[in-house]
């Protein structure tokens, strides 16, 4: 799917939480939107999901508006996975799983929706947790099983909203190796900055709602940015095996986040 974010804003509580941001992440690659708590991330995914209206500018899928697509296309077609809220379901997660085939249902039913949510609990490595109750699963079993949910779905777009939270090192590294994989258009939002140059083949940066750099990970995340952005000082290595950047940060924060960088 082809995603171009054309000078997209809104505002809420009277603020602009993002702020004309123009940006077109690659289709068929991993995007990694980073940015300090605060900067329009969370936001960003919802307008791009059309959950939210932009009040400028505009989020085009393949050439058209978001929000012009009929809300059933819409949920086939891309699919948020959003922060996790504390929740109990007497639901197993093969049930929770099934939930992402909502879109495709019909009075008669829904085509191979076994077999959709078999490939996305295998996909998501979620397989062997398909007959447990929801609620007796930890932190990370829920974020697999989330992971599987928007799998189901089978969308074009995916949008991933801290995606690796909860999880141990090694399930992080499996879940956006998995992730950037999938070949499909992905973007997801991060904090972990070595996750991100690690795993992501562009980065889009906020800062305040406000798009500062963008581009592959080996030219935006420079030392400059980081301590423009989020105040840290910091040096960037190169993976001896990758060639990959790795970011090393100095022992505290001894920079202050301006008020506003454009």
């Amino acid at each position: 799917m082809d995603l171009t974010i054309d000078g997209a804003g809104v505002r809420l509580g009277g603020r602009w939480v993002v702020d004309g941001v123009h940006a077109t992440p690659p289709s068929g690659a991993l995007t990694g939107l980073l940015g300090p708590n605060g900067a329009g991330k969370s936001t960003l995914l919802r307008m791009i999901a059309g959950l939210l209206d932009p009040e400028a500018g505009a989020v085009l899928v393949d050439h058209g508006a978001v929000h012009d697509l009929p809300r059933r296309e819409r949920a086939r077609r891309i699919a948020l996975l959003e922060q996790e809220s504390s929740s109990t379901v007497p639901l197993t997660v093969r049930e929770v799983v099934a939930l992402g085939r909502i879109p495709y249902r019909t009075l008669w039913g829904t085509d191979a929706a076994d077999d959709a949510v078999d490939r996305a609990l295998v996909a998501a490595g979620a397989d062997h947790l398909a007959d447990r109750s929801w609620d007796a699963l930890s932190g990370g079993e829920r974020q697999r099983v989330h992971i599987a949910r928007a799998l189901a779905q089978e969308p074009e777009l995916l949008l991933l909203d801290e995606p690796t939270n909860h999880l141990d090192v090694a399930a992080q590294l499996s879940l956006l190796r998995f992730v950037r994989d999938l070949g499909r258009t992905t973007v997801a939002a991060l904090h972990d900055l070595n996750l991100a140059a690690a795993y992501c083949d562009h980065v889009l940066v906020l800062s305040q709602g406000v798009l500062v750099a963008a581009g592959d990970p080996r030219d935006v995340l420079t030392p400059d940015l980081v301590a423009r952005v989020y105040g840290v000082d910091c040096e960037v290595l190169v993976h001896p095996r990758t060639g990959r950047p790795v970011i090393a940060f100095g022992d505290a924060p001894t920079l202050a986040v301006p008020e506003g960088v454009r």
